[in-house]
């Protein structure tokens, strides 16, 4: 089962996710809710590092597939430009709830959470 726990601030503003575990859903290279996970996930990365210009810290561990993912720009206290709080947050909102909506189908598979964390 694939593990994704979303980082929310206080504030209610979504700015991170840990993921960790393969799905199961099927072997390695023909696995379509990880291949779905994993697009998802570099969208996130590459649209807010380059298409938004701001800065993402993410790890990726081969051995265990846990990959972190902390965008600070998503953040006030970070990015000034309320713009790009905005697009980050949102990106991340919606990797939230599409996740959410595959569960319906692979519920066996995919678990989401959220964790409440001010950084």
């Amino acid at each position: 089962m694939t593990k994704v726990v979303f980082l929310k601030s206080s504030d209610g503003i979504y700015y991170g996710f840990h993921e960790s575990g393969h799905s199961g859903y099927d072997d390695a290279g023909k696995d379509i809710v990880c291949s779905a996970i994993s697009a998802m996930t570099m969208l996130i990365i590459n649209t807010v590092e380059v298409a938004l210009g701001s800065d993402v810290e993410y790890t990726v561990d081969d051995k265990t597939t846990d990959i972190n993912v902390i965008m600070r720009g998503a953040l006030p206290k970070y990015e000034k430009d309320q713009k790009k709080n905005y697009a980050i947050s949102s990106l991340l909102l919606g990797y939230y709830l599409q996740l959410n909506d595959m569960i319906e189908d692979y519920y066996d598979y995919i678990e989401v959470d959220e964790l409440v964390k001010d950084i």
